[in-house]
């Protein structure tokens, strides 16, 4: 199974930064702490000053002579990390572990999924879109079965591709070319661009199936960006949308899958505008007239 990684437009997403940073300095490095400290010391060099070394045991007294501790400053937001080959492996394997009779997505189909219920109005809360990639039919799991590494892995890669949908950039979606076995000589090198993308396609006709509120947005504006996604299913799959279909095939067909890769993501993006879109930046305002001087007369 190898992955189509057609090439990204320059709007690629840069390498995630390594996590670090440095902290601010502690008490005793702050001018006022050592201003402080020598204070004290010259008090205790009066005459008859008397020393208190016990500290106050009030909740939240500050010690006599110290500066006040600086604010910590706001801890970095830790940079999202997409998965890597190994980690969509495991990913894979949990999904295949999942107990019967339930029916988990399988890796590329997860993928449409996650951007579907990315897609919609109105965010999804993860107990409600989390039990389809378990069971596309959303049937609970079986006492004891545990799912945490397996949704912690599902949660990244809805991050990632939640923040490349915020900031529309481009996103490699998890499509794989089918496998062939190497003595078929009927086998053809090109592979069709729609069997590689079915499964992913149906995940997310799958979320747009489960929640319709992305279906329910203005039907013009829908209706060129779900042609080009739409277009890998089976007519048959599209019943009573007699207006995608005319959509459908007044479109040409992709040449590779890289074509194919590339109208899918843009197709999602398109559809990002409708359901969610970008707030706008507020218009400048003009400053108020600059009114000139009261005239003179009786106050």
């Amino acid at each position: 199974m190898s992955t189509s990684k057609p090439p990204r437009p320059s709007s690629s997403r840069p390498a995630a930064a390594r996590p670090g940073g440095r902290s601010g300095p502690g008490p005793a490095s702050h001018p006022g702490a050592r201003q402080g400290a020598r204070q004290g010391e010259r008090q205790s060099e009066r005459p008859g000053a008397r020393p208190d070394s016990r500290p106050d045991s009030r909740p939240g007294a500050k010690p006599s002579g110290a500066a006040a501790k600086p604010a910590a400053a706001p801890t970095p937001k830790a940079p999202l990390l997409p998965l890597n080959e190994s980690e969509m492996a495991q990913l894979e394997d949990l999904l295949d572990r999942v107990p019967a009779p339930l029916e988990p997505l399988d890796i590329s189909m997860l993928d449409g999924y996650l951007v579907g219920v990315l897609l919609q109005p109105k965010a999804v809360p993860a107990f409600q879109w989390g039990r389809y990639v378990l069971d596309s039919e959303g049937r609970a799991a079986p006492a004891g079965f545990d799912s945490r590494v397996l949704m912690n892995l599902v949660k990244r890669r809805y991050q990632e591709l939640n923040q490349a949908i915020v900031d529309r950039q481009w996103f490699d979606p998890w499509v794989f070319e089918l496998a062939f076995d190497e003595e078929d000589e009927e086998a053809d090198d090109d592979a069709n661009p729609s069997e590689v993308l079915f499964s992913w396609v149906a995940g997310f006709a799958l979320a747009t199936d489960v929640f319709p509120d992305l279906l329910r947005e203005d039907a013009a504006d829908l209706l060129e960006p779900l042609a080009a996604i739409f277009m890998h299913l089976d007519p048959e799959d599209l019943e009573d949308a007699d207006d995608l279909l005319e959509e459908i095939e007044t479109l040409e067909p992709p040449k590779d899958v890289s074509e194919a890769v590339e109208s899918l993501v843009s197709a999602c993006l398109m559809l990002a505008d409708v359901s969610r879109p970008q707030a706008r930046p507020a218009a400048p305002q003009r400053p108020p007239a600059r009114r000139g001087p009261p005239p003179r007369g009786r106050y």
